[in-house]
């Protein structure tokens, strides 16, 4: 159990130094996915829980006169954005914002409007496709990760995440959502195994490392705790139970 003064952000910033995607997504599907949305040039982008800006600053690499913005709460995440942002000579066309994603109130409309591992910030995915989808112009892209239940949730699963069966919906269920909501899948891909393998060891090993390489530092201990806490709910809960799909995504 984490104390009271430990800062999670920080924390979650050190969890992805070696998986920057938040998300298990590998970089080659990323790639697939950003293709696929097929924007404009010049494309107007928003990352909404943007994380380390790693959607963002892929997604400029195949739009070259775009522009993003990315939206998070975690100053440690967006430090890093800014950063990589800066080593890869996009920090002219990348800015970040500080903030809840849910109150964020952007100038214009956007082309594509991305939203990967982070629809708890609008309460799920129907408050995704609403909340963030407003943000879309009409000929816009939408790309949504999101989980679902690959099979049906034994106790120890929803135990793992603190989650009721109702939370997620089949991936079947899933694209009904969507439909019902006004938009249509035109592309998606389902995450495999290897790749929930390589996020969650990469989230596990991370911080591990962190602790061990920083013996004296106070949050050393807690973030072995928690690494350790992630470990066991993962593979004694909800590993191969949850899925999770990107979606790419157009208004009906």
């Amino acid at each position: 159990m984490l104390t009271s003064g430990v800062d999670r952000l920080r924390l979650s910033s050190i969890a992805h130094s070696h998986h920057p995607i938040a998300a298990p997504i590998s970089g080659v599907n990323v790639n697939r996915l950003l293709r696929r949305a097929d924007r404009r040039p010049a494309a107007r982008i928003l990352d909404l829980g943007c994380g380390a800006g790693a959607w963002a600053m892929q997604a400029l690499a195949h739009y070259p006169d775009g522009h993003a913005d990315g939206v998070d709460i975690s100053p440690f995440a967006l430090e890093r954005a800014a950063s990589s942002a800066a080593d890869r000579g996009l920090a002219d066309r990348l800015t970040l914002h500080e903030r809840d994603a849910r109150t964020y109130v952007p100038d214009g409309d956007y082309d594509l409007v991305l939203c990967v591992g982070a629809t708890h910030v609008f309460d799920g995915f129907a408050g995704t496709l609403r909340e963030a989808g407003r943000h879309v112009n009409a000929n816009g892209v939408l790309l949504v990760g999101e989980g679902f239940w690959q099979v049906p949730p034994a106790a120890e699963a929803l135990a793992a995440l603190d989650a009721k069966p109702e939370d997620h919906t089949d991936l079947a269920g899933l694209l009904d959502a969507a439909e019902e909501a006004g938009w249509a899948a035109v592309y998606a891909h389902v995450s495999d195994a290897a790749e929930w393998d390589d996020y969650e060891w990469s989230w596990i090993g991370s911080l591990t490392e962190w602790a061990l390489d920083n013996p004296g530092h106070p949050d050393s201990e807690p973030a072995r705790a928690l690494a350790r806490e992630h470990r066991d709910k993962w593979l004694r809960g909800y590993r191969e139970v949850l899925g999770f799909v990107t979606l790419v995504l157009r208004r009906t």
